[in-house]
């Protein structure tokens, strides 16, 4: 009985102490009010807890939605943008070297960079423009020509005429892919391709026998099959040459030499249906081909002396394989993690006498939510988090040892009856142990949330550097390709799946077409080593040229669109963007005005050279029609009997004259010209055409 009234009146006197800590009568630990109490406060915590879980889970979500979604999106733009640009690259390519292209990208990022640099390098390098021209040796140089083709071309439309030639290019475009030759241009019917461009190819010789060969066969398939009369006529020849691009605009692959010049009259003097070669060739095949004498001095003067031969075909040519290609783009996906948070850290509620002091536990958990609710409402930077979180956790621990170390204390007294408790039944101590944890883990998940942030911010950035990489480079291809082709031709190959046999044509009414030659560049050049075996002279053909392109982008030649250069010849058109008749002919007062500017800045070249040169112009007016030949390796041109016309007045002129035919005298005095008569002149294929000369003498505008 002693005892056990000693043991009442300690516990009495407990429970006046907690009466007096806490301000509230002390129930029963078994009382209803009290377990009613504590099952409120666990499920506001419980509700309190996941409610931040999951509004952390829903941001968390709702960040790696937007952030996959953009990933998305710019994963398709990318997507699109690398297959134009592919399709880019591949249309310039297919036109252009690949060194070339690279070459002319880098100048044009080069200027696009820094506007300046052009005119320094130009002062610091003797003012020249930039020279795209290399020197090959060892290659074989194929020119075939249609024999029968102008009646073929009266028999046709010139629609039907370029349809024609489109196939038959096409054709010749797969039998040098499959050959190791590389197509150079298509002049009208003409064809000429090499073989060891731009990279050596030891069996170049044997190569362009085999294309002329397939060519043959091809056409005799075509003849069989339309009835129209028409052969090939090839010539092969080996030597040197020097290739690239030359002039500013409408750049086209050339090569050049007297190896070239020869090759050409191998074609001229050779047989139709058959393929003509000279000796140099006939060495470089091994005896791989038989052949015969082919006589060609007694059909072209230029080929008097030298010996050449005519290749016996041994058998027919294979059908090309086929092409096939596929381009994919997989984009990369990121994932994110939630995490989840339960109030049971501290205590168990299989102890009842808890109820002696409820609110130590839920103080706990208050800290510890308000901790959370730092880390996932506060939006701010991961060092003022951090500043928040330790300036919480100080204050917490200096309230659970300094000012509720009373109630702790009456929680160990109550449980243990005077006697010292474990490291792990401390409330002190584990409250701040459980603050410490949590605190480590609130720094976790902020660094995580952080790092999260500093991720979709630097992919942001990436996606916007590399984006603009990309218009940068689909910039420069598209300023590459309006050097290779008109706009709308390259708009129309660019995005599609084009096959040789699709033809892109566009007929005009009327068109001014102009060719502008320099005949005593023939003479001016030659192969020594003074001019680095013909280096030097192209590289002043690329000035002349080049000038003429600078006079392109003034805006009242604005209508005046560059065809080609062929050799020393400048082609031009005015009237391509129109597709009916302009009856003010501005057009042809553009062309007259552009050609007089040519005139003009070749005298002035010539006083910085001290040259003589004289350029020798024929301007015709008339229907054209414009296309595209061989959509793998686009050409773009006109035809049409005002082009050949226009091209006879230049081969028929006069040095330092601009003829005209009688229709296109006509329109020249419409728009104010004067012109003067020469009389009759007998052009090839159209028997005497009276013709006029185009007064110059009066005019003196300011180019």
């Amino acid at each position: 009985h002693f005892y056990a009234a000693k043991r009442n009146y300690q516990l009495e006197s407990v429970m006046t102490t907690y009466e007096k800590l806490d301000g509230f009568k002390y129930k029963h630990p078994l009382s209803s009010d009290c377990f009613f109490s504590q099952l409120v406060a666990n499920a506001v915590l419980f509700a309190c807890v996941n409610a931040v879980g999951v509004f952390h889970l829903y941001r968390t979500e709702k960040d790696l939605r937007i952030s996959n979604q953009k990933r998305e999106e710019f994963s398709a733009i990318r997507s699109q943008k690398e297959i134009k640009k592919y399709q880019q690259e591949q249309l310039l390519l297919s036109v252009l070297p690949r060194y070339i292209a690279v070459e002319l990208k880098t100048e044009v990022i080069s200027r696009l960079s820094n506007p300046k640099s052009d005119d320094e390098n130009k002062s610091t390098s003797n003012n020249f423009h930039s020279l795209y021209v290399r020197q090959h040796r060892d290659v074989s140089i194929l020119y075939a020509d249609i024999v029968g083709f102008t009646k073929l071309a009266s028999t046709c439309t010139p629609e039907e005429l370029v349809a024609v030639l489109n196939k038959l290019f096409g054709r010749f475009d797969e039998i040098a892919k499959r050959n190791g030759c590389l197509r150079i241009k298509i002049l009208g019917d003409c064809y000429y391709c090499v073989s060891g461009l731009p990279d050596p190819i030891p069996t170049h010789a044997k190569n362009c026998v085999k294309m002329g060969l397939d060519m043959c066969t091809a056409i005799s398939n075509l003849r069989e099959a339309t009835g129209v009369q028409i052969n090939m006529r090839v010539g092969v020849h080996t030597g040197n040459v020097l290739c690239g691009v030359i002039g500013l605009q409408k750049w086209q692959y050339d090569v050049w030499s007297d190896d070239v010049t020869l090759a050409n009259h191998m074609e001229s003097g050779g047989l139709p249906g058959r393929v003509h070669i000279t000796e140099e060739t006939l060495q470089h095949l091994d005896g791989v081909y038989e052949v015969e004498d082919g006589d060609g001095g007694s059909r072209d003067h230029l080929l008097k002396g030298r010996k050449t031969y005519l290749v016996i075909d041994p058998k027919k040519p294979h059908r090309p394989p086929r092409r096939h290609g596929l381009v994919g783009v997989c984009p990369s996906m990121r994932h994110g993690s939630v995490f989840q948070v339960t109030p049971n850290l501290l205590y168990s509620h299989i102890s009842p006498a808890t109820s002696l002091c409820p609110n130590m536990q839920y103080y706990l958990y208050c800290c510890l939510l308000a901790m959370l609710g730092v880390i996932v409402f506060t939006r701010t930077c991961m060092s003022v988090k951090t500043l928040l979180l330790t300036l919480a956790v100080v204050v917490y621990l200096a309230l659970f040892l300094y000012v509720f170390e009373s109630r702790s204390t009456c929680l160990i007294e109550l449980f243990y009856n005077g006697s010292k408790p474990g490291v792990l039944k401390d409330p002190q101590i584990m409250s701040g142990i459980w603050l410490s944890i949590f605190y480590i883990v609130c720094i976790i998940l902020a660094r995580q949330d952080e790092l999260s942030c500093r991720v979709d911010f630097l992919l942001e950035r990436c996606f916007k550097t590399e984006r603009d990489e990309m218009e940068t480079m689909e910039n420069v291809n598209k300023l590459l390709l309006q050097n290779v082709l008109p706009l709308h031709v390259a708009s129309f190959f660019v995005g599609k799946n084009i096959n040789n046999q699709d033809l892109y044509s566009q007929s005009y009414d009327c068109v001014c077409v102009m060719f502008a030659s320099v005949p005593q560049f023939k003479e001016f050049y030659n192969e020594t080593s003074e001019n680095k075996d013909g280096l030097e002279c192209l590289r002043f053909l690329n000035e002349i040229i080049s000038d003429f392109d600078e006079l392109l982008s003034k805006p009242k030649f604005s209508s005046v669109e560059k065809i080609k250069t062929i050799g020393s010849t400048y082609m031009a058109a005015a009237g391509l963007t129109q597709l009916k008749c302009d009856m003010s002919y501005s057009h042809v007062r553009s062309m007259v005005e552009f050609a007089i500017a040519l005139m003009a800045k070749l005298e002035n070249i010539n006083t910085h050279s001290f040259n003589s040169f004289k350029l020798r112009i024929g301007i015709n007016h008339g229907p054209v029609i414009a296309g595209v030949i061989g959509a793998h390796k686009p050409q773009y041109d006109i035809w049409g009997n005002s082009v050949n016309v226009a091209s006879r007045m230049d081969s028929t002129g006069v040095l330092d004259k601009i003829q005209v035919t009688e229709e296109t005298s006509q329109m020249v005095q419409t728009v104010g010209y004067g012109v003067t008569l020469r009389g009759k002149v007998n052009v090839k294929g159209k028997g005497e055409l009276t013709t006029y000369f185009v007064n110059t003498d009066h005019t003196s505008p300011d180019f």
